[in-house]
């Protein structure tokens, strides 16, 4: 025989046993998987399964698109939000090795003049992104380092162009025309990256943050221009 304590501990569960659930009670929720667009959607953005050969070619199309961002320059988040530095690891090496065999590193075989480039370019970008940091940019360190770094690609062009013009000579003419072509790889290297960067920089502190920009494209612009090759 159960006891009255027994009795009083069963007493709120009493009812429960004749406690049923209409079938006409809809149950809210979903809980089945997800085979529409959301679905496709996220299998396109994992990449475990992809060959190497895709996930390469993507990179590539990547680098790619930012170079022709570069190429027309406008307000555009694309560059800033797909940040990398493949492209300007890629146009720096281009450069250091465009820029070997002057007249003025020949005792060295180009080893200097190739260290050079790297300590200017990427110590220059360094400095300048702490700049717009310290201004109170809104820009992230990698995001400033990928837009200056893409930006070189008119100066690289324009070392490139130099280069096929002193097989010709580097008399008056020659001079003249680096001249004109450094210039206008310099004047779009500047605008393109102050177009890139204008937003995330406050309005009274603009002219604080292109200046050093300014000075670092001007460098290499002349080291272009200056570069003769070693006889």
């Amino acid at each position: 025989m159960a006891t009255a304590a027994e009795e009083e501990a069963s007493r709120p569960f009493a009812g429960l046993s004749d406690v049923s659930i209409s079938e006409d009670i809809a149950v809210e929720g979903d809980i089945s998987v997800p085979v529409g667009p959301s679905a496709r959607r996220d299998d396109e953005f994992s990449t475990l399964d992809e060959p190497v050969k895709e996930t390469v070619l993507r990179d590539l199309r990547a680098v790619g698109k930012k170079f022709v961002h570069v190429l027309y320059p406008k307000r555009s988040s694309a560059l800033l939000r797909d940040w990398d530095l493949w492209g300007p690891l890629l146009l720096c090496v281009t450069l250091a090795l465009l820029l070997q065999g002057g007249a003025a590193d020949s005792d060295y075989q180009g080893g200097p003049q190739f260290a050079e480039v790297f300590v200017i370019v990427w110590f220059g970008s360094i400095i300048i992104t702490l700049n717009s940091k310290l201004l109170g940019g809104t820009i992230s360190f990698f995001q400033s380092l990928c837009v200056l770094g893409y930006c070189i690609l008119p100066l690289t062009a324009a070392m490139a162009v130099c280069r096929i013009v002193l097989v010709a000579g580097s008399g008056a003419v020659s001079f003249a025309v680096r001249l004109v072509v450094v210039t206008a790889s310099f004047g779009w290297s500047t605008f393109a990256s102050t177009a890139f960067l204008a937003d995330s920089q406050p309005t009274n502190r603009k002219a604080l943050v292109v200046y050093p920009v300014f000075l670092f494209y001007f460098v290499i612009g002349w080291m272009v221009l200056t570069f003769s090759p070693s006889q």
